[in-house]
């Protein structure tokens, strides 16, 4: 299925850069636009992300071709003639997803829509924080559908200007250097991704239809082709140490952003300095984006490497999950304790994808869409009470179960969702990571089951403080969850019960693009191997 030119992810990517530009012209003392104009925006991508879910055909693959890629849109971007210096430099503006990128556009947009409705008691420019909050969302929204490297790239840097001053600008006390802290470390990140992005460009040459001519590109799907390869570059290079190094390159790159310990550090602060809706789209997108780069980029471009550094990868998802679990039960600050229990979740994710088979793979994605479901019931729930008692202290609380009923009771769902109880989401990803990472490191996924102990006794240790017991007289006149925040939360705890008790819903649309990545790591890696 392919259109040239303007079509639905295009829409889909640009609604909220429409929606920026209008609520920069709205009048000053104008508050109701300043959050109807963006509320509006939002839904229509969910609209336009829903017609992208039934209309996807589940049974091609992408990955790697352009015949599995679906709602293609393909244009040249830049063109600059060859010099005496330089040769013939041409960029595409070229979209496209398959099942790996649908699951996260949907994804984006449900979080992008229930953090407009957080960010209603905003008060400090309103406007400003709007604005910011649309470009973030593109930003996030054309990091899935781009497959230009040199498009992805953009994207990826334009997510993290918003990010930074919705931070130092909205954020709590200790905000600036959380801002600070979050975008040195990504910057850092970046450039990593930028300088193998170059030496990749410097990889392939594919051929111009209208000159004939041999030029470079950025298109990710001939970077996946070895029939595209340079002699001699750096992906012909099998075996070489720049071609290990390029890859150890953009892995950084992205561990960063997911966070893979050791570069998680910058996470906690930023989450308890953030506003409860940047919060829950820090949580909810944008730790997704390191593992769907590497899932993207890293996996089918260095499909040798991926295999070698499998096992490393494995050790690194158990000191993700169960260092993470260790850290949030030692937190005080209920914001806190999710920010650390997001570190150990997304470590599942790394778990399903270290074993390179389709259960681990399905698990680690499915992970990474429940993951972001319910770590925004988590955030918001933190934000409700916050909003209320101005504190996250966990021992200032208890008997709020008797005091908020409605709250406790969307609570429960969330949490037993995060701990992964059996009916609700969170068990089915957690269940299929551990499944395809117990045939391939056994030992490894074994130690790692000690994490689900970990996070039942963090998160009911919780419960336990804050909900139940005798009532703490100072919280007696808590009102409980309003309408608003109702409408915030109950779309997400509908997504957790349906997909655990359902998860085909979103499986069936994973399951072929993620088996064809399996069966292309697979093949390059064997390829590899022969001498």
């Amino acid at each position: 299925m392919e259109f040239i030119g303007i079509g639905i992810l295009t829409w889909i990517t640009f609604l909220p850069i429409i929606g920026m530009v209008a609520v920069l012209t709205v009048p000053k003392g104008k508050e109701g636009p300043l959050k109807w104009v963006p509320a509006g925006v939002t839904f229509l991508q969910v609209v336009l992300a829903i017609v992208i879910y039934f209309s996807f055909n589940q049974g091609m693959a992408g990955i790697n071709s352009l015949e599995g890629m679906q709602f293609v849109e393909k244009a040249t971007w830049i063109d600059v003639p060859a010099t005496s210096w330089f040769g013939r430099i041409q960029i595409e503006y070229f979209l496209g997803v398959d099942g790996l990128s649908v699951s996260m556009v949907l994804l984006t947009a449900l979080i992008s829509f229930i953090a407009v409705f957080a960010s209603w008691n905003i008060e400090k420019s309103l406007k400003g924080y709007m604005a910011m909050l649309l470009l973030l969302d593109t930003g996030m929204m054309g990091v899935f559908v781009a497959l230009d490297f040199f498009l992805f790239y953009v994207f990826w840097e334009l997510m993290l200007l918003p990010m930074y001053f919705l931070i130092g600008i909205w954020g709590g006390p200790r905000r600036e250097y959380a801002a600070i802290k979050f975008f040195l470390y990504t910057l850092l990140g970046s450039v990593l991704i930028l300088l193998a992005m170059i030496a990749l460009y410097f990889s392939v040459t594919v051929m111009d239809p209208l000159t004939g001519e041999k030029i470079h590109t950025f298109n990710m799907l001939a970077m996946m082709n070895p029939a595209n390869y340079e002699p001699g570059s750096l992906l012909a290079g099998i075996g070489t140490y720049w071609r290990s190094l390029a890859y150890i390159a953009l892995f950084i790159g992205f561990a960063i952003k997911v966070p893979i310990f050791p570069f998680h550090t910058w996470l906690p602060d930023a989450h308890v300095e953030a506003p409860t809706a940047i919060s829950v789209i820090l949580a909810g997108v944008l730790l997704k984006m390191g593992t769907y780069g590497l899932l993207r980029i890293s996996y089918p471009m260095f499909p040798d490497i991926a295999q070698a550094y499998a096992v490393p990868l494995a050790v690194v998802a158990f000191i993700n999950i169960v260092y993470g679990a260790l850290c949030a039960m030692a937190q005080q600050d209920f914001k806190k304790l999710i920010a650390y229990s997001s570190i150990s979740h997304m470590g599942v994710v790394l778990l399903g994808m270290a074993a390179l088979n389709t259960q681990g793979m399905v698990g680690a994605v499915f992970q990474m869409f429940n993951h972001g479901t319910i770590t925004a019931m988590l955030f918001l729930i933190v934000g409700v009470i916050y909003d209320r008692a101005h504190t996250r202290d966990l021992d200032a609380f208890g008997g709020l179960a008797i005091t908020m009923p409605k709250y406790t009771g969307i609570m429960m769902v969330a949490f037993f969702a995060a701990l992964g109880l059996p009916g609700l989401s969170g068990f089915v990803s957690e269940a299929f990571s551990f499944l395809g990472a117990f045939q391939t490191h056994r030992i490894i996924t074994i130690a790692s089951t000690l994490g689900i102990v970990l996070t039942a006794a963090y998160m009911l240790w919780t419960i336990q403080r804050v909900f139940l017991g005798k009532p703490n007289e100072r919280w007696a006149g808590l009102p409980d969850i309003n309408g608003r925040e109702m409408f915030t939360l109950v779309p997400l705890g509908v997504i957790v019960l349906a997909l655990g008790v359902y998860p085909s819903l979103l499986l069936d649309l994973l399951t072929t693009s993620l088996n064809h990545l399996v069966n292309v790591v697979a093949t390059g890696a064997s390829m590899a191997m022969v001498p």
